[in-house]
C-alpha cells in the first residue's frame, strides 16, 4: 500500500513520490537497516506530518526527501525527476531552488542581520544584491516579521522570531517544497502556534509542506499524518504511550483525514 493524498488530487502527479525505499548504513558494528520498504506520495499543496519516536528513521527519511542522502535501494521522483539520474551539481541545484529547509535549531548566523541571513541562499546563485534584498524582504513579509526587525542581528530575536526568519530563508528561492524538521520543538506554545499559522499560510499560497514532529498536537494541524516505527511507514499520527493513556487527549489529537495505523505502508511487517 502506498500513502497517497486526498481522492480529489490522487490523479495528479505527486511532487514527492518514493517507492520501496530501503536505507542501510554500514559501521564497524555491522549493518543498520534504518528504512524498510518505504513508499510515500505527497501531492502539490499538501501539508503532511511525519511522526514517530526518536530513532525510528524520521530524519533519515527527511534527508532522502531533501536530496541530502540517497537510498540504498528503491526509487525517488521529485517533481517528476528521477533523483538517481541527477549528478552532484544537479542535486545541488534542486536543493537550492526546489526545496526549502527549516530546522529545529534555526541554523542562523548570529552576527549577521536578519536581512543578510535571509539573503544568504541567493549569494550562491549570482543574483544581484538589489534583487536579493527585494526577494528577502518579500520572504520576510510572507512570515509577518515586523519591518523594524530586519536590521537586527538574529541573536537579538526571540525564539519564535528566529524561526520565522529561518522560514523566510527557506522561502527566498521560492521553492515548491518546504521540509521542516521539528520546527516548533524549541518554542513555547504561543510562539509555536504562530509558526504553525505561518505554515498554514504557506500551504494556502500553494506550497507543499512536509513536517517532522514528535508532537501529536502539531501533527493534527496537517492535512494528513504518517508515522515511522522501526523504519516502517504507517498511516496515522504516532501518539506516545503517555498521551494514549488519556482518553481526552487521544480524541483531541486525532489527526485530520487519517485512519488508525493497522498496516505498514509499502510492505508487510
Amino acid at each position: 500500500m502506498t500513502a497517497t493524498s486526498t481522492p480529489a488530487a490522487s490523479h495528479a502527479r505527486p511532487v514527492i513520490d518514493i517507492r520501496h525505499i530501503h536505507r542501510i548504513f554500514e559501521s564497524e558494528a555491522g549493518l543498520a537497516h534504518i528504512l524498510h520498504d518505504v513508499s510515500l506520495s505527497v501531492n502539490r499543496g499538501e501539508f503532511l506530518a511525519i511522526t514517530g519516536p526518536s530513532g525510528s528513521g524520521k530524519s533519515t527519511l527527511m534527508n532522502i526527501l531533501g536530496c541530502l542522502d540517497t537510498p540504498t535501494s528503491g526509487a525517488y521522483r521529485l517533481n517528476g525527476l528521477n533523483v538517481a539520474d541527477l549528478n552532484d551539481d544537479e542535486l545541488a541545484e534542486v536543493r537550492a531552488t526546489s526545496i526549502g529547509f527549516v530546522f529545529q535549531s534555526f541554523n542562523l548566523l548570529p552576527r549577521m542581520s536578519v536581512l543578510d541571513n535571509v539573503m544568504l541562499p541567493l549569494s550562491y546563485t549570482g543574483t544581484p544584491r538589489r534583487e536579493r534584498e527585494m526577494r528577502a524582504v518579500h520572504a520576510l513579509r510572507a512570515v509577518s516579521l515586523p519591518v523594524d526587525h530586519y536590521d537586527h542581528r538574529t541573536n537579538e530575536l526571540s525564539g519564535g522570531q528566529m524561526q520565522r526568519v529561518a522560514i523566510a530563508r527557506a522561502l527566498v528561492n521560492d521553492p515548491d517544497i518546504i521540509l521542516a524538521d521539528e520546527p516548533t520543538g524549541n518554542l513555547d506554545s504561543t510562539t509555536g502556534r504562530q509558526v504553525l499559522d505561518t505554515f498554514h499560510a504557506l500551504k494556502r499560497s500553494g506550497k507543499t509542506i512536509v513536517l517532522i514532529t514528535h508532537d501529536p498536537g502539531v501533527a493534527a494541524e496537517a492535512d494528513r499524518a504518517v508515522q515511522i516505527r522501526d523504519g516502517r511507514l504507517f498511516e496515522g499520527a504516532y501518539v506516545p504511550v503517555g498521551a494514549r493513556s488519556s482518553s481526552d487527549m487521544t480524541g483531541a489529537l486525532q489527526p485530520k483525514n487519517t485512519s488508525a495505523a493497522t498496516a505498514p505502508i509499502g510492505g508487510a511487517l
